[in-house]
C-alpha cells in the first residue's frame, strides 16, 4: 500500500473582467479495487457553487456555477489517493485467453457496440488501410497479444510532439504528420482497435513521473480496449507500455472531448483571453501522515493542454 499526493492548478487570465458560464471538471479519480480517494479538496476563485454528477460513462464531474465577473480563474485540485497493488488478473490454473475475433454474450454486444463505432467515421477508411499494412490478425495467438501489438505500433510509427492547441487531431491527420501529442496517439489507437472490432475509449488522467515530482507535468491521456472474460485494460501508446500504479486514470468516454479536465465558457471577446498556466505535482508516501506540510504547488509555462514531460 503506497499514497500518492497530487496537486493540479491551473490559471486562466483575462485582460478585463469577465463573466463566466458553467464549468465542467473530471478531475476526481475513477475508484476502484486498487484506488482510492482519501481526500478531495477543491479550491476556486472567483465565489462560485459546485454541483456532483455521475455522467453515462460512470465518471465523477463537478459543474461551477461563478457568480461574479474576475479578471483570473483559479482552479486547484488537491488529492490525496490510497493504492493498493493491482490486484492478480488471472489466477495460476489455466486460463484461455480471449480468440480473435472477439465473441460477446447478448448483454456485453449491445454496450461493446457503442465502443466499437469509430468516433471519426471519415477517416476509418484510411485508418483501416493504415491496420491492415501493419498487422496481419492471422498471425496473433490471441486478442490481448494484437491489441498490445497495436499499440507498439502506433508507438513506433508516431513520434511524441508536445501540442498547445486545444482539441485532438484527427487520425487521418496523426499518421499524415507522422506525430501527435499523447492524446492524438491515445485517439489513433482507439480507432486503430475499433478498425479490428475492438470495444475501445479514451482515458485521461495522470502519470507520476519525475516531470510530475518536479511539478513540470499536467494530464495526461491513453486508451482502454475491452476483452471478453478479461476486462478493460489500458495501454499507453506514449510510453509503449501497459497502464500501471503511475497511471491515475480521471475520465473514461467513448469520445476524447467527454474526458477534458476543464471545459468552459466566458462572456466576451476572445482578444480578452490571455492565456492559460497548468501545473500538475506529485508526491508519493508510504503514510499519509507525510502528506500535505510543505507541499509547494509550481506553474507550467502557458499550454492548453500540457503533457507528462517523460513521455517526450
Amino acid at each position: 500500500m503506497s499514497y500518492l499526493q497530487l496537486v493540479h492548478e491551473t490559471i486562466y487570465r483575462y485582460a478585463e473582467p469577465v463573466r463566466f458560464g458553467p464549468h465542467r471538471l473530471v478531475l476526481r479519480p475513477r475508484e476502484g479495487h486498487d484506488l482510492r480517494v482519501e481526500e478531495m479538496k477543491l479550491q476556486l476563485s472567483p465565489d462560485y457553487d459546485l454541483e456532483w454528477s455521475r455522467d453515462v460513462f460512470g465518471n465523477s464531474v463537478a459543474t461551477a456555477h461563478f457568480f461574479t465577473p474576475a479578471d483570473e480563474l483559479q482552479i486547484k485540485s488537491t488529492l490525496l489517493l490510497n493504492q493498493t497493488p493491482a490486484f492478480p488478473r488471472r489466477s495460476e490454473r489455466p486460463v484461455q485467453r480471449p480468440q480473435y475475433p472477439l465473441a460477446f454474450t447478448p448483454i456485453e454486444e449491445q454496450v461493446a457496440a457503442a465502443y466499437r463505432a469509430s468516433t471519426f467515421p471519415d477517416d476509418a477508411g484510411r485508418v483501416g488501410e493504415w491496420v491492415r499494412s501493419e498487422v496481419d490478425p492471422g498471425v496473433f495467438s490471441d486478442a490481448e497479444t494484437l491489441a498490445a501489438a497495436l499499440n507498439q505500433k502506433v508507438r513506433r510509427a508516431i513520434a511524441y510532439r508536445r501540442r498547445e492547441e486545444k482539441g485532438v487531431q484527427a487520425p487521418s491527420e496523426t499518421l499524415s504528420l507522422g506525430s501527435g501529442s499523447c492524446r492524438d496517439l491515445a485517439t489513433l489507437l482507439m480507432e486503430c482497435w475499433r478498425a479490428l472490432g475492438f470495444p475501445a475509449r479514451f482515458a485521461s488522467g495522470y502519470v507520476d513521473c519525475a516531470a510530475s515530482e518536479a511539478g513540470r507535468a499536467s494530464t495526461h491521456a491513453w486508451a482502454e480496449v475491452y476483452l471478453p472474460e478479461v476486462g478493460w485494460i489500458g495501454l499507453d501508446p506514449t510510453l509503449g507500455t501497459l497502464t500501471s500504479s503511475q497511471h491515475v486514470v480521471t475520465g473514461v468516454s467513448n469520445h476524447p472531448r467527454g474526458v477534458m479536465p476543464i471545459t468552459g465558457t466566458f462572456f466576451g471577446e476572445h482578444s480578452l483571453y490571455q492565456g492559460m498556466e497548468v501545473s500538475v505535482r506529485t508526491r508519493r508516501m508510504q503514510s499519509p501522515n507525510a502528506s500535505a506540510k510543505g507541499v509547494v504547488t509550481f506553474q507550467a509555462p502557458t499550454a492548453a493542454f500540457r503533457e507528462c514531460s517523460n513521455a517526450a
